[in-house]
Protein backbone atom coordinates (compact mmCIF):
# COMPACT_ATOMS: atom_id res chain seq x y z
CA UNK A 1 0.00 0.00 0.00
CA UNK A 2 1.41 3.35 -1.06
CA UNK A 3 1.50 6.03 1.60
CA UNK A 4 2.65 9.63 1.55
CA UNK A 5 3.08 11.23 4.95
CA UNK A 6 3.72 14.95 5.34
CA UNK A 7 5.33 16.60 8.34
CA UNK A 8 6.79 19.96 9.30
CA UNK A 9 3.73 22.17 9.30
CA UNK A 10 2.94 24.55 12.10
CA UNK A 11 2.40 28.15 13.17
CA UNK A 12 4.94 30.76 12.15
CA UNK A 13 5.07 34.55 12.04
CA UNK A 14 5.14 36.39 8.75
CA UNK A 15 8.66 36.47 7.38
CA UNK A 16 9.56 33.19 9.02
CA UNK A 17 10.43 29.82 7.52
CA UNK A 18 9.17 26.26 7.60
CA UNK A 19 10.38 23.08 5.95
CA UNK A 20 7.81 20.52 4.92
CA UNK A 21 8.78 16.90 4.38
CA UNK A 22 6.99 14.07 2.66
CA UNK A 23 7.98 10.47 3.20
CA UNK A 24 6.81 7.91 0.65
CA UNK A 25 6.43 4.18 1.30
CA UNK A 26 5.02 1.24 -0.60
CA UNK A 27 6.81 2.03 -3.86
CA UNK A 28 9.67 4.15 -5.09
CA UNK A 29 9.09 7.48 -6.81
CA UNK A 30 12.71 8.23 -7.62
CA UNK A 31 12.01 8.66 -11.35
CA UNK A 32 8.47 10.02 -11.03
CA UNK A 33 7.05 13.50 -10.77
CA UNK A 34 6.18 14.72 -7.31
CA UNK A 35 4.60 17.92 -6.17
CA UNK A 36 3.11 20.09 -3.47
CA UNK A 37 -0.39 21.52 -3.52
CA UNK A 38 -2.22 23.60 -0.95
CA UNK A 39 -5.78 24.39 -0.01
CA UNK A 40 -6.76 27.42 1.99
CA UNK A 41 -10.02 27.47 3.92
CA UNK A 42 -12.93 28.06 1.56
CA UNK A 43 -10.77 27.84 -1.55
CA UNK A 44 -9.93 25.22 -4.14
CA UNK A 45 -6.74 23.20 -4.00
CA UNK A 46 -3.96 24.92 -5.91
CA UNK A 47 -0.60 23.90 -7.34
CA UNK A 48 2.46 25.10 -5.43
CA UNK A 49 5.53 23.31 -6.79
CA UNK A 50 6.57 20.25 -8.77
CA UNK A 51 9.74 18.33 -9.49
CA UNK A 52 10.40 15.83 -12.24
CA UNK A 53 13.11 14.78 -14.66
CA UNK A 54 14.29 16.03 -18.01
CA UNK A 55 16.40 13.21 -19.37
CA UNK A 56 18.37 11.03 -17.00
CA UNK A 57 20.19 13.55 -14.85
CA UNK A 58 18.46 16.93 -14.98
CA UNK A 59 15.72 17.96 -12.55
CA UNK A 60 12.74 19.91 -13.76
CA UNK A 61 11.14 22.21 -11.19
CA UNK A 62 8.15 24.50 -11.45
CA UNK A 63 6.48 26.90 -9.04
CA UNK A 64 3.32 28.91 -8.89
CA UNK A 65 4.18 32.56 -9.42
CA UNK A 66 3.23 33.61 -5.88
CA UNK A 67 5.96 31.44 -4.29
CA UNK A 68 8.81 31.82 -6.79
CA UNK A 69 11.97 32.97 -5.07
CA UNK A 70 10.60 32.04 -1.63
CA UNK A 71 9.91 28.30 -1.83
CA UNK A 72 12.26 25.54 -2.96
CA UNK A 73 11.20 22.00 -3.79
CA UNK A 74 13.73 19.20 -3.51
CA UNK A 75 13.85 15.43 -3.36
CA UNK A 76 16.06 12.72 -1.98
CA UNK A 77 15.57 9.81 -4.35
CA UNK A 78 17.60 7.44 -2.21
CA UNK A 79 15.32 8.09 0.77
CA UNK A 80 12.13 8.38 -1.32
CA UNK A 81 11.35 11.74 0.24
CA UNK A 82 10.21 15.16 -0.95
CA UNK A 83 10.74 18.50 0.75
CA UNK A 84 9.47 22.06 0.46
CA UNK A 85 11.58 24.79 2.01
CA UNK A 86 9.38 27.82 2.60
CA UNK A 87 11.02 31.15 3.38
CA UNK A 88 9.67 34.68 3.76
CA UNK A 89 6.26 33.26 4.58
CA UNK A 90 3.21 35.46 4.20
CA UNK A 91 -0.25 35.20 5.78
CA UNK A 92 -1.63 34.29 2.35
CA UNK A 93 0.50 31.12 2.44
CA UNK A 94 -1.75 29.80 5.19
CA UNK A 95 -3.26 26.52 4.00
CA UNK A 96 -3.20 22.78 4.30
CA UNK A 97 -0.25 21.56 2.23
CA UNK A 98 -0.45 18.23 0.41
CA UNK A 99 2.31 16.07 -1.00
CA UNK A 100 1.51 14.30 -4.27
CA UNK A 101 3.23 11.67 -6.40
CA UNK A 102 2.63 10.53 -9.95
CA UNK A 103 3.00 7.08 -11.47
CA UNK A 104 4.85 8.76 -14.33
CA UNK A 105 7.53 11.33 -14.95
CA UNK A 106 5.80 14.58 -15.85
CA UNK A 107 7.33 17.94 -16.63
CA UNK A 108 6.18 21.15 -18.19
CA UNK A 109 2.74 22.70 -17.68
CA UNK A 110 1.23 19.28 -17.12
CA UNK A 111 3.01 18.99 -13.81
CA UNK A 112 0.71 21.69 -12.44
CA UNK A 113 -2.43 19.59 -12.88
CA UNK A 114 -3.68 17.67 -9.87
CA UNK A 115 -5.02 14.99 -12.21
CA UNK A 116 -1.54 13.75 -13.12
CA UNK A 117 -0.84 12.75 -9.52
CA UNK A 118 -2.05 9.36 -8.40
CA UNK A 119 -1.10 9.41 -4.73
CA UNK A 120 -1.74 12.04 -2.09
CA UNK A 121 -0.80 12.60 1.51
CA UNK A 122 -3.22 13.56 4.25
CA UNK A 123 -1.97 17.14 4.44
CA UNK A 124 -0.19 19.29 7.00
CA UNK A 125 -1.44 22.65 8.26
CA UNK A 126 0.68 25.75 7.75
CA UNK A 127 -0.49 28.89 9.50
CA UNK A 128 1.30 32.21 9.02
CA UNK A 129 0.35 34.97 11.44
CA UNK A 130 0.66 38.65 10.57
Amino acid sequence: QVQLVESGGGLVQAGGSLRLSCSASGRTFSRNAMGWFRQASGKEREFVAAIGWIGDTTYYTDYVTSVKGRFTISRDSAKNTLALQMNSLKPEDTAVYYCAASSHNVYGPGSRRASVYDYWGQGTQVTVSS
